[in-house]
C-alpha cells in the first residue's frame, strides 16, 4: 500500500518498522532520492556503481534488490551482494572500486521488527548530515524508476559478487594476523544471529593456527533469539552462561551488521564498550609504532561525548590530541576525512581505525583486540585492573526511558536555564549542549541526557568512580526527564 511517509535519517540511516513505514513502495521512494542525489550532486570522477549489501533481517535481500532495481533504472551499475554480508565490507568495496557511493539494508541492532537503509558515501564511510538532509530533501522529487532485476543481471548492469573474500584479506593486511593465528588464544565469538557469524574463523584459521574460534549464536534467525542485536550485557543472559562453562580467553560479540563489537571476558561477565575502545586505544598507541612512524603525539584521537573520560586520561598519558563531537559514527568520520585520526571511538561500541575506512568496523576491532592479547600475552582483566590502577576506577551506566520527541526541547532548554549546581557534592565545571545536555564535574563524574535520534527515547547515561554512584547520577537524570 502506497503512503506518504516521512523518510527521515536518523544517527545512520533511516530505519522503520517493518511492513509498517518500512515497506517495498516507500524502499522505492529512498532509493530513488539517492540515485537523483549521486546523479546531481555526487562526485563525477567516480565511477557509475553502486555497492548494495543486506542484512540477515526479514526481507533484507528483497529490500535490497528493490533499492538495486531503482538504482539500476537510474543509470548506475551494480555490484549485489550474493548474501548477507557486514556493513563495513559494502563501505570497503565501495571505496576500492572508486563507486558513487553504496547501500546497506540493515537497521544494525535495532529490534527484530526494524529494518534500515544506511547510505554509504562514496568515501567508504556513512553519508555525513548534509548528503543525508540533501537526500530527504529529494525523496519525492521525481516518481521511482524500477527495472527488472534478472533482466539488469542479463545485461550485466548487475552484477552478484561475494564482497567478503577481498574485505577480509583487506582485514587481514591491518593486523598481524600470523601473530594472532600463531597465539594459541581460545576465543569465542558471539554474533547474536547477525551477519559476523562464521566471519572471525575464516579470517583466522588456517592449517598451521594454534588459535581457535568457536561461534555461538551464528544461526540465521531473523528473530536474533529474541534479542535486540545490541552488544550490550542486557543481550549476553544465555550466552554469558555458556561462555563460563567453555572459559576462553576472551568472547568477541559483534552486532547485527558486525559494524560494532563488544565482548565477555572468560568467566562470563561483560567487558565494557568503554573498556574495549581504552584497550584499543592504548593498543594503537603503545604497540603499533608502524601506523604512527613513533609519533603517536602527531595523530589525533576522537571520541564521542558520551564515551568515557578514561579515554581523555589516556591521550594525555600518549601526549595525543583527542577531540570529542556528537553521537554517531558520521561525526567522527568526517574527522578521520581531515587526517591524522589515529582512532575514533564511540560509547555503542562502533570503532574506526587509521589507513582503512573511515567506518566504524566490528571485525577489525574484534582482530585489533586479539592483536593486542597476542604482543601482551596477558590476560584482558590484567589489562584493564591495569588502566585501573593507574587512572582510578571509572564505572558507566545508561538507562533508556519513553520520551516524546516533542518535549526534548522542553528538557533541553530546563537543562541549559536551571541545570543542578553539583553532582552528588562535586561542584559542576563544564555544561556541554552541542548533542543533548551533558553536566561536568569537578571530580570528573558526569551525566548526560539525549534524545534517540531514531526512537522516541530519551538516554540517560552517567560514569562516577563507584557504581553506586553512577546509579544515584542516573536517578538525578530521571528526576530531572520528569520534571518536563
Amino acid at each position: 500500500m502506497k503512503n506518504n511517509t516521512q523518510i527521515k535519517f536518523g544517527t545512520d540511516g533511516w530505519r522503520a518498522v517493518i511492513a509498517d513505514d518500512f515497506t517495498f513502495y516507500n524502499i522505492t521512494r529512498v532509493a530513488q532520492a539517492t540515485a537523483d542525489y549521486w546523479k546531481t550532486k555526487g562526485p563525477s570522477e567516480k565511477n557509475k556503481l553502486v555497492i548494495i549489501g543486506y542484512d540477515r533481517r526479514f526481507l533484507s535481500k528483497q529490500f535490497a534488490i528493490t533499492a538495486a532495481e531503482v538504482v539500476a533504472a537510474n543509470g548506475f551499475k551494480v555490484i549485489f551482494s550474493n548474501e548477507p554480508t557486514p556493513t563495513p565490507a559494502v563501505s570497503w568495496t565501495v571505496k576500492v572500486n572508486n563507486a558513487v557511493g553504496g547501500i546497506m539494508i540493515t537497521a544494525s541492532h535495532n529490534p527484530p521488527k526494524f529494518n534500515g537503509f544506511k547510505i554509504k558515501a562514496h568515501f567508504g564511510g556513512s553519508a555525513d548530515p548534509n548528503i543525508c538532509q540533501q537526500v530527504e530533501n529529494l525523496v519525492d522529487a521525481s516518481p521511482p524508476q524500477k527495472a527488472d532485476f534478472n533482466e539488469c543481471l542479463k545485461s550485466g548492469i548487475i552484477k552478484i559478487a561475494n564482497l567478503k573474500p577481498d574485505y577480509f584479506r583487506a582485514l587481514r593486511s591491518m593486523v598481524d594476523i600470523k601473530a594472532i593465528s600463531n597465539a594459541g588464544l581460545f576465543v569465542v565469538h558471539d554474533p547474536l544471529f547477525g551477519v559476523g557469524a562464521g566471519c572471525f574463523n575464516e579470517i583466522i584459521t588456517n592449517p598451521t593456527a594454534t588459535t581457535t574460534v568457536l561461534t555461538i549464536n551464528g544461526n540465521h534467525d531473523v528473530n536474533f533469539g529474541g534479542i535486540n542485536p545490541e552488544p550490550v550485557p542486557q543481550n549476553y543472559k544465555i550466552s554469558s552462561q555458556i561462555v563460563k562453562k567453555l572459559n576462553p580467553d576472551i568472547c568477541l560479540v559483534t552486532d547485527g551488521d558486525a559494524d560494532r563489537i563488544g565482548g565477555m571476558f572468560g568467566n562470563g561477565l561483560p567487558i565494557t564498550t568503554h573498556q574495549i575502545a581504552c584497550l584499543l586505544l592504548y593498543h594503537i598507541a603503545a604497540n603499533r609504532n608502524d601506523l604512527t612512524n613513533g609519533c603517536v603525539k602527531s595523530f589525533r584521537a576522537v571520541k564521542t561525548i558520551t564515551t568515557t573520560s578514561l579515554v581523555d586520561k589516556l591521550c594525555s598519558h600518549f601526549n595525543i590530541q583527542l577531540l570529542e563531537t556528537g553521537v554517531g559514527f558520521k561525526y567522527i568520520c568526517s574527522e578521520m576525512l581531515k587526517g591524522n585520526v589515529l582512532i575514533g571511538m564511540e560509547e555503542s561500541g562502533g570503532i574506526g581505525f587509521l589507513n582503512h575506512i573511515p567506518e566504524r568496523d566490528g571485525l577489525l576491532a574484534g582482530l585489533m583486540l586479539l592483536e593486542l592479547l597476542a604482543y601482551s600475552g596477558k590476560s584482558v582483566q590484567h589489562l584493564i585492573q591495569k588502566f585501573e590502577k593507574q587512572f582510578g576506577p571509572h564505572r558507566y551506566g545508561r538507562i533508556d526511558i519513553e520520551f516524546p520527541v516533542s518535549k526534548r526541547n522542553c528538557l533541553t532548554q530546563l537543562c541549559t536555564s536551571r541545570p543542578p549546581t553539583s553532582l552528588l557534592g562535586s561542584e559542576i565545571v563544564d555544561i556541554k549542549s552541542f548533542d543533548g545536555v551533558k553536566f561536568i564535574a569537578k571530580n570528573g563524574s558526569w551525566l548526560m541526557l539525549r534524545g534517540s535520534g531514531t526512537e522516541p527515547v530519551l538516554r540517560i547515561y552517567a560514569e562516577a568512580p563507584s557504581q553506586s554512584a553512577v546509579n544515584e547520577l542516573l536517578k538525578l537524570g530521571q528526576n530531572l526527564a520528569a520534571q518536563i
